[in-house]
């Protein structure tokens, strides 16, 4: 049998694209990789939020399968929306990575005033740290990032350090403990999508970690019951049943946080829909400020 394996053309994605087809090649798989461009790759100029989200580097995959130009494709599962197209299933979910954030710096720690990153998120949680740091808009692959902290235009910037990682990149700085920087949900898994065809779902199966499936799909229940999106600050970071989960003003100056152990989805739901409605000003005021129709 052989595959044909979708990827976008950053160099982490390619990198975690190479881990799936490695693995599927050891079981005997023929595959074959596809580079595919997405909108969230051309358009790095403007806020994330400004161009449909997260699920833009998604996209243009998931047609790709649909209409058979490949058979699956590798993505950082945090970047999956939600809501998903008929056809295609999340076929497998790969052992989890470190789901912290990690805070690179060039010079000391005391001297960090501009912080760079793209995510609403990412800008509450520093905010709420220290609501004298400046944090600016910041879109670009991880070189792109790096290269723009070293010629002086930020002082760090925030990166998921399971793609520092992946990439093999040693950087000074610092990891962001989770109990305070809550992740986004499903950082540091990685996710493979592919046609819901028994001949392939079966294949893509066998690389599953269920215990990380357990863990991210809890997320993502509590995150659907939320929405929002990445239009709204959320930390939501599930180990072994035990829940993490908060919303905050994009300013930082206000939280909602719910600690609690989920053993089912149903848990999960009540978790997320208690959540919601107990943050849901938050919600509102994220929208409105972002100028988005809710």
């Amino acid at each position: 049998m052989s595959l044909r394996i979708g990827t976008r053309g950053s160099q982490l994605a390619l990198v975690q694209t190479e881990r799936v087809c490695k693995a599927l090649t050891k079981m005997g798989i023929e595959v074959e990789t596809a580079v595919i461009r997405t909108k969230g790759d051309t358009a790095t100029g403007v806020p994330l939020h400004e161009i449909g989200g997260q699920g833009v580097f998604v996209r243009a995959l998931d047609e790709a399968i649909i209409e058979g130009t490949i058979d699956a494709a590798v993505h950082s599962m945090k970047d999956i929306p939600a809501k998903r197209p008929r056809g295609v299933a999340t076929g497998a979910v790969l052992s989890r990575d470190s789901p912290a954030d990690f805070l690179a710096y060039e010079g000391e720690i005391g001297d960090v005033g501009i912080v760079g990153t793209a995510s609403t998120r990412r800008r509450a949680q520093i905010l709420r740290h220290d609501p004298e740091i400046t944090v600016k808009q910041l879109r670009g692959n991880v070189d792109t990032r790096i290269k723009k902290m070293r010629e002086g235009e930020y002082d760090a910037i925030v990166l998921a350090e399971a793609g520092l990682d992946r990439l093999g990149y040693h950087l000074r700085g610092q990891r962001l403990p989770l109990s305070q920087f809550v992740p986004s949900p499903n950082q540091g898994a990685i996710a493979v999508v592919c046609r819901n065809m028994p001949e392939i779902t079966d294949v893509i199966r066998k690389l599953d970690d269920p215990q990380t499936r357990m863990d991210v799909g809890i997320e993502r229940i509590i995150m659907e019951e939320v929405g929002g999106g990445c239009f709204t600050p959320q930390g939501i970071y599930c180990r072994d049943g035990h829940v993490i989960a908060e919303i905050l003003a994009l300013d930082g100056s206000r939280d909602v946080r719910i600690e609690d152990d989920i053993a089912t989805p149903e848990e999960a739901r009540a978790c997320g829909q208690r959540l919601r409605n107990d943050a849901i000003d938050l919600i509102k005021d994220a929208y409105r400020q972002l100028g988005i129709a809710p």
